[in-house]
């Protein structure tokens, strides 16, 4: 994890960013100035010209910082390998706006792994009565 408090940086290319709360994609052009005020879960929140954008972790380099590798399952992972990646990468998704993941907040409660017929499925309950399918999926 890492945390960056109004630590300045200037735009070194063209890179996307999205508009905190708006969520209107942008794109940043190079020499403009601005600070990081947060960078956890592998994306990056700034503050420039008055507004606050998320940079995803990918184009970490825009900024002059390093992307965060992202994890991996090996090969023979168990349904419990898969639980236990879910849950970290949940602790790794962040308010924007504030440096607390989703499931300290209290937004995800559960996570429960089966196997299907291509692969592993990994379904988080985010309230009773309904489940969110999350975007991890390994081959079996």
């Amino acid at each position: 994890m890492r945390r960056h408090e109004n630590e300045p940086f200037v735009v070194n290319r063209e890179v996307r960013a999205v508009i905190v709360p708006a969520g209107q994609e942008v794109k940043l052009k190079p020499g403009q100035a601005g600070y990081i005020t947060q960078a956890l879960g592998g994306s990056f929140t700034v503050y420039l010209e008055g507004n606050l954008f998320r940079i995803a972790g990918e184009d970490a380099d825009a900024i002059g910082q390093e992307a965060v590798k992202a994890p991996e399952l090996p090969p023979n992972a168990s349904e419990e390998d898969v639980k236990r990646l879910a849950w970290d990468q949940m602790r790794s998704c962040y308010d924007p706006e504030i440096p607390i993941n989703i499931v300290d907040l209290g937004l995800v409660y559960d996570c429960a792994v089966t196997q299907n017929e291509d692969g592993t499925r990994t379904t988080c309950a985010t309230r009773s009565g309904a489940s969110q399918r999350c975007a991890r999926r390994a081959s079996a």
